[in-house]
């Protein structure tokens, strides 16, 4: 690598470490080169940086910044995520248009999604996104608007008024904490507007949750429980928790 291309990794790596997140052209102004080099650079880089919809970031948000809750949450019961996600998986069929909510339980989830079924994913998260651009034969519509480093997501108004133009079949949100009485909650307030646009469009809502949420608050309340048809979690759910959420709650 030439000390150039080192000098301009470097310098972008220290602006990602305070902003965590820039968008390419920016990026290519910080650096006095075109966004074609910019790009070269972010590729040949691939284990520092990702690169998404316009925007470069740092595959390991800096410790303490904004996205230390996301990394900090991303190690956390993932066993039981992943068993959540395969039961939610098997609910999507050929020709589906679906919604993948933020976090770090969905990524499992759009790891589990077949391929080659004519499936349209509208998500507005980069760990999400990464995942599906990936996928043979899967379409990808990926939300816009001001990114959020806590939940790697981007969210605004005008991301809302675009979910409301679309025919979701079925969506599949995220949560934080699921309570019976109080309701489903999360952490980040820029994710409640976009998940309360999917509720109200979306022709089908599936909670996807391991069973550490249940009879936890968080502080954004977005829904109530009966506005989902289904509860999609792991096999180490407690009865009781099932018998007294009111709804279907598929385990296995």
């Amino acid at each position: 690598m030439s000390s150039k291309s080192q000098d301009r990794i470097e310098t972008l790596t220290r602006s990602l470490e305070v902003s965590n997140v820039i968008r390419l052209k920016d990026a290519a102004d910080l650096l006095g080169v075109s966004e074609m080099t910019v790009r070269r650079d972010v590729a040949a880089h691939n284990d520092l940086f990702s690169y998404m919809g316009g925007y470069i970031t740092l595959k390991s948000p800096a410790a303490g910044g904004l996205g230390y809750i996301l990394d900090r949450e991303r190690g956390a019961h993932t066993d039981l995520k992943r068993a959540a996600c395969l039961v939610a998986a098997r609910h999507v069929k050929p020709g589906d248009t679906l919604f993948l909510d933020c976090g770090t339980t969905i990524p499992y989830l759009a790891s589990a999604l077949p391929e080659n079924q004519d499936i349209t994913a509208i998500c507005y998260s980069i760990n999400v996104a990464e995942i599906l651009c990936k996928k043979p034969g899967l379409r990808v519509i990926m939300l816009g608007g001001m990114y959020h480093a806590s939940s790697a997501s981007f969210a605004d108004s005008q991301s809302v008024q675009a979910i409301l133009k679309l025919n979701i079949n079925t969506a599949f949100m995220s949560a934080g904490g699921v309570n019976t009485s109080r309701g489903v909650s999360c952490s980040n307030p820029h994710e409640v507007d976009i998940k309360q646009a999917v509720l109200e469009t979306a022709a089908r809502k599936i909670l996807v949750v391991d069973s550490t949420k249940f009879n936890v608050i968080k502080p954004m309340l977005f829904a109530k429980l009966d506005q989902f048809d289904m509860i999609c979690t792991d096999p180490k759910c407690a009865p009781e928790l099932i018998s007294n959420s009111g709804l279907s709650i598929a385990t296995e």
